[in-house]
């Protein structure tokens, strides 16, 4: 049951939040005084009483619980289900083990990204597949519309929304926390594996090892019904504070991890976006999902632009800002920028004309109609901590 203070915060909307969605966590959103947003059609926290930097650095040091709800979970079943999703991405599906799970791309004809996605084979005999929210409504009549062009012709597959909850517990002591509320040992579950379970007496909760903050961490798909029970449990320890939307962008960003919509768009195709590493060996050969002959292409010859990042001093750099050359020429574009709270100084992502891509290389970032140096720096900014079983 919600709390009394949870159940108040109910009648406290921010400005402009009507015709918004909202999480089985918003109350206690609320309650426990998040700044509340508008994002991708969504009521989400911003930040907490704490702030952002705090917030960010407590996930690096300790733990936290971000509600990650907003995106779109769907479970794909059907004896063709492994065929029916190789039609749509980039990856080899058919090598996943049971219960392992993989980044991967959907992509369109012209080789863009139309989202990335997180797909689990998982030991129920279906899918389960994680969307962006942004794209959430995209990506289901994708997945609908192929599936019942699959079925038309006699194939096996159907494809269900799942209302749970999602929650994402990252940092160096999430692996501590969530074991005393398992009976499953974490030590044996890698990055990008997955097993159902009861948590902190819920049962039925998917626990996979994998997150958006370049930490070790997990995200739990837990019933809708039971996901406040289960959030309280969880920031019933000290170490664990509710983060928000704020710090999960610098924290991405300082783990080299792409937003959609920002750095990867169905403008940019994974070699641009430096990304083909999501491309299974197998399917490259085959050649078989959409956009291959332009993302092959772009292979054999390089692609003319490249994804990079970009560290300097001064003013923070921020989205849409000019990249310039040596000669004061632009030669590519910021999508992503923040100052780092781990390292001190601004980092940001972008694309760069190829010749200027090379680690090390000066550029200059226009800020405000003035022009501040900036380095090609190696991704990610911050040593990732994903965690693999001995």
């Amino acid at each position: 049951m919600l709390r009394a203070g949870c159940r108040a915060a109910l009648s406290r909307r921010p400005p402009g939040s009507e015709g918004l969605k909202q999480t089985p966590l918003d109350a206690l959103h609320r309650a426990r005084g998040g700044r509340m947003v508008p994002f991708a059609g969504w009521t989400l926290p911003l930040h907490y009483g704490q702030g952002h930097l705090q917030s960010h650095l407590h996930t690096r040091r300790h733990c936290s619980l971000f509600d990650v709800s907003h995106m779109l979970q769907t479970l794909v079943y059907g004896r063709d289900r492994v065929r029916f999703m190789e039609s749509l991405v980039v990856g080899d599906i058919a090598e996943l083990k049971p219960g392992q799970g993989t980044l991967t791309l959907l992509t369109n004809e012209k080789g863009g990204i139309t989202d990335d996605l997180i797909v689990t084979n998982t030991s129920e005999d279906h899918l389960y597949v994680v969307s962006n929210a942004a794209c959430a409504d995209k990506d289901l009549a994708i997945l609908r519309d192929r599936a019942a062009q699959l079925q038309a012709t006699g194939s096996d597959v159907h494809v269900e929304v799942s209302d749970n909850a999602l929650l994402a517990l990252q940092g160096p002591s999430m692996a501590r926390v969530l074991q005393a509320g398992l009976s499953d040992d974490l030590a044996k579950l890698s990055f990008m594996n997955s097993i159902t379970t009861t948590v902190f007496g819920v049962p039925g909760c998917r626990v996979t090892r994998c997150g958006y903050t370049g930490e070790d961490g997990v995200e739990i798909s837990v019933p809708a019904a039971r996901a406040v029970e289960l959030a309280e449990q969880l920031l019933g320890v000290p170490d664990v504070w509710l983060a928000g939307l704020a710090a999960r962008d610098s924290l991405r960003l300082e783990a080299g991890l792409c937003l959609y919509g920002n750095d990867i768009d169905e403008t940019v195709t994974p070699a641009e976006a430096g990304l083909m590493w999501t491309l299974g060996k197998r399917r490259r050969v085959a050649m078989d999902f959409p956009g291959a002959a332009v993302i092959m292409a772009q292979v054999k010859e390089k692609p003319r632009r490249k994804r990079v990042g970009l560290t300097s001093v001064g003013p923070a750099i921020r989205p849409h800002m000019a990249i310039l050359g040596p000669e004061g020429r632009p030669v590519g574009t910021v999508t992503s920028g923040c100052p780092s709270p781990c390292l001190g100084k601004n980092i940001a992502m972008g694309y760069v004309e190829a010749a200027h891509s090379r680690t090390g290389t000066k550029l200059t970032v226009e800020v405000r109609k003035k022009q501040h140096p900036a380095v090609i720096t190696k991704m990610p900014f911050v040593p990732t901590q994903y965690y693999m079983a001995k």
